[in-house]
């Protein structure tokens, strides 16, 4: 089983580049794994074996604005599907699954709504809804720092600015023996048991490197996520599966109902006892699973 690691940039468009992870067999369908908010292309030894075990070669990269991927101002989520495919390319790949965790939920959706006939399944782990979403109450049972932090982006980009200068400054040197106390009230007793050992390191790690150049990936995140997406939902046509845990106070457990209720055809793995760090790390090789199963025949 071929997990060696390799780290490059690949060039894009207009200058820019994307920081690449990629890992496992050249030949394997690629499974491309889209990071959380704030977060980088980091590689996490459990979740790169569960794809190679599979047959899969693991890619991840780093959103424009994070680590050394270059910012891309004004970017939607629709966006990153354009990244993508143009990525896939590059590989010589064709065809892919996808998973997106957290702030990378809405990443996935969007390759799966816009690359449908690329993207064999994808899934979302503990993926945020669309802002203003019909009937959801986006920011009900949200820990304090992310209302205060998503009240700041909905009052703008300075307002935002100001509120990451802060919280970026706490994350950009965060040690995995500080994150508990970093993510504050966003995380319950559930997601506290977690975080320990290597997946506490993953985080830590991810944080710093992510915002090792500045906040402006984690801003731009935000941004996109409390303006249209770029894409519609419920045109979603190749399979979904919705991961949600019901201890989440980062992406409350509404988010995953409304998003299992809204993707056309979509799969619910709503889980009353799992939190939005304990869901990622002990479900992960169930997810793999389902998202293998799910393929259209």
């Amino acid at each position: 089983m071929d997990a060696s690691i390799r780290r490059f940039q690949v060039p894009l468009d207009a200058g820019r580049v994307l920081d690449v992870l990629v890992a496992g067999p050249e030949n394997g369908t690629p499974f491309v794994f889209h990071h959380g908010t704030p977060a980088s292309r980091i590689d996490f030894k459990p979740f790169i074996d569960a794809a190679v075990a599979r047959g899969s070669r693991y890619i991840s990269y780093s959103r424009p604005g994070y680590g050394d991927s270059t910012r891309q101002q004004g970017r939607t989520v629709a966006d990153c599907s354009i990244d993508t495919a143009n990525l896939l390319d590059r590989l010589g790949a064709d065809r892919f699954y996808t998973v997106g965790w957290s702030g990378g939920g809405p990443h996935a959706l969007a390759c799966a709504a816009l690359l449908p006939k690329r993207v064999i399944a994808a899934a979302t782990i503990a993926g945020v809804a669309p802002w203003g979403a019909a009937g959801l109450d986006w920011l009900g049972g949200m820990g304090k720092e992310n209302i205060e932090e998503f009240h700041a982006a909905l009052a703008g980009p300075e307002q935002l600015q100001a509120f990451l200068e802060v919280a970026a400054s706490v994350f950009a040197k965060v040690t995995p023996d500080q994150i508990v106390s970093a993510f504050g009230d966003l995380v319950d007793d559930v997601d506290r048991g977690a975080l320990t050992g290597e997946f506490a390191e993953f985080l830590a790690r991810g944080g710093r490197e992510g915002l090792r150049n500045g906040f402006w990936g984690w801003h731009d995140d935000d941004i996109a996520f409390t303006r249209p997406w770029g894409f519609d939902l419920a045109r979603v046509t190749v399979p979904v599966t919705v991961w949600q845990g019901g201890k989440d106070r980062m992406v409350p457990f509404a988010h995953g109902r409304w998003l299992a209720g809204h993707i056309s055809g979509a799969r619910a793995e709503l889980l009353p006892e799992e939190g939005h760090l304990s869901l990622a790390v002990e479900a992960f090789w169930k997810i793999m699973d389902g998202l293998m199963s799910s393929r259209k025949l």
